[in-house]
Order: C-alpha cells, then structure tokens, then sequence
C-alpha cells in the first residue's frame, strides 16, 4: 500500500514543480535520461542474472510480448486507416503495449496472492516487459520518431541503447552461472531504486489539465486497450482456448491489467513521441486501473 501511496506524492510533486519558476521547466529531460542510461540498466544487471528458466514460465512471460505485438498491429492499422500521424501511432503502441508489472504490479500481486504470486510478478516483469521495453520499444521509438531513417540506424540504435547492452550482459552472466559481488549487486539496487521516484515526478513535470486538448480521446483509446482489451485478449488464450486455470495463470492475467508502464511513457517522451499523452496514460491510468484491476480480480475469482 505504501509503495501506491508514493506514487501520488511522487506525480503531486512534479506537478507542484511546474508552478515553481526557478525549477528549470525542461529539467523533465535530463531526469529521462538518467532513468534510461542508469537506473533500468542497474535493474537489469541486477535481477535478469538470477532468472532460472521453466518452460511453464511462458505463460508468464508472454503477457508482455503478446500485448505489446497486438497493440503494434492495431494502432498502425487504425492509424493508417484513419491517418493519425506517425508520432500519435508510436506513442499509444508503446504506452498502451506495456504495463506497470513491477512499482504497481509486485506490491498488488503480493498483496492479493502472497509471495508466491509475487515470485511469479517477477517473470512477468524482468524476460517479459523490462526485455520488450529495452528492445521492442526502442525499435518503435525510432521508427515513428523524426530520427528514423533506416533500418541501420534503428538497429544501431537499439545495440548502442545502454539497457540493451546491459541486459545482453545480464543473459550471459545468467547462462555461464555467474552473478556480481554483493557490494556491486548492492550499488545496484540503490541506483535502481531511484528508477520510479524519478520517472513519476518527471510524468507530473510533463502532465497538464487541459479540458480542450485534442489527447483525450486518444487516452481513453489507449487506456481501453491497455485495461481491458488486453487482459481479455490473454483469458480468452489462457483460459478458454488454452484451458490454463491456477494461480500462475491469475498472476498472468492481473499483471497484463495493469495501468501503462512508466519506463514506457519515458522512451516515448524521450523520442518526441506526443509526450503530453505519454504523461497522460500514466497519470490517469494509474487511479483508474485500481477501478479496473477490482473487476478482474473478481471475474479471476471464477477460474
């Protein structure tokens, strides 16, 4: 509870920031790239070593890839159909593809399942959403972003973006054994743990109420996707056409409920993706979801 708790005090102070004049008003970026070029490489180094594989553990992971495949082919088919542009396309693939698994996921799913559940979070999280948003994603960004040029360039960008480089690190320290000393592992945390405090003040930075804007329709586009489409999408695979029932499948499908994934509202911001609406699913996703997640935890109840 107290982790949900600090999400509002974090997005209230970075509204309050905006209203304070010798706060530099685009301090917003430089909080991004520490987030992205620090703090969700400390993580991966840190978590993605310790990853012991499970063929069941698909389940787990493909909530994330499945989500994020469907939300790349809806919105560039509906932005097509309906010529919204390249950079509102971008945006709501990313934002509406990935969920908050970890700051919002692991304390809802140990508070409902207990620390078995919250094992499982775990996979959802690190091979799951931190794997699509440090690769898919950025290839995304890119390629809806002004800076998209080539496929070279997406890719050179995607082996020089330092979360990659990081993860790849990460997988071959995984697959050889290997883990970092106790006191780096513990440097690590610490500069991980900066990674939601920042990102969601640097959300309030960049948020604004703008009963006129064109955004909104697009937000509950996006919100419908990301709170409901997708979970529904996951139990009619799981439940219906799979026939998966147990807890494991329940974390699954509460974890791909989830409220759009901060990091996610980052990489769009930081490639010029619409980043008042990146803000936007963050800042009204994040209550409503509560609203959302009671009801499929209820319908879960039934399986």
């Amino acid at each position: 509870m107290s982790n949900i708790i600090l999400i509002f005090v974090y997005l209230l102070l970075g509204l309050a920031l905006q209203y304070v004049k010798w706060f530099p008003t685009n301090s917003y970026k430089l909080i991004n790239k520490f987030v992205i070029n620090v703090c969700l490489p400390a993580l991966a180094l840190y978590y993605i070593p310790k990853i012991q594989w499970d063929n069941k553990l698909l389940y787990l992971i493909g909530v994330t890839w499945i989500g994020f495949a469907i939300s790349f082919f809806l919105f560039r088919f509906i932005g097509k159909k309906y010529g919204w542009s390249k950079k509102l396309i971008g945006c709501l693939i990313i934002t509406a593809g990935l969920g908050n698994t970890s700051f919002l996921g692991f304390p809802i799913v140990n508070a409902l399942y207990g620390s078995e559940g919250l094992k499982m979070a775990i996979l959802v999280d690190q091979p799951g959403t931190f794997v699509v948003v440090s690769t898919l994603a950025v290839v995304v960004a890119t390629m809806y972003s002004k800076d998209a040029t080539s496929g070279g360039t997406i890719v050179k960008k995607v082996m020089l973006f330092p979360p990659f480089i990081c993860f790849l690190v990460s997988c071959i320290a995984n697959v050889l054994g290997l883990d970092f000393h106790e006191y780096v592992q513990f440097g690590l945390t610490k500069l991980g743990s900066l990674l939601t405090p920042l990102a969601i003040i640097s959300v309030g930075l960049q948020l604004h109420f703008d009963s006129r804007s064109q955004h909104w329709k697009f937000l509950w586009i996006g919100l419908a996707y990301k709170l409901f489409i997708t979970p529904a999408i996951l139990f009619v695979l799981y439940v219906v056409i799979l026939k998966q029932h147990g807890l494991m499948i329940q974390v699954a499908l509460i974890e791909a409920a989830m409220a759009p994934m901060i990091m996610a509202s980052i990489v769009a911001s930081s490639h010029g993706l619409k980043p008042r609406l990146s803000s936007m699913m963050i800042g009204f996703g994040i209550p409503i979801s509560f609203i959302t997640l009671a009801f499929w935890y209820f319908i879960l109840q039934f399986i």
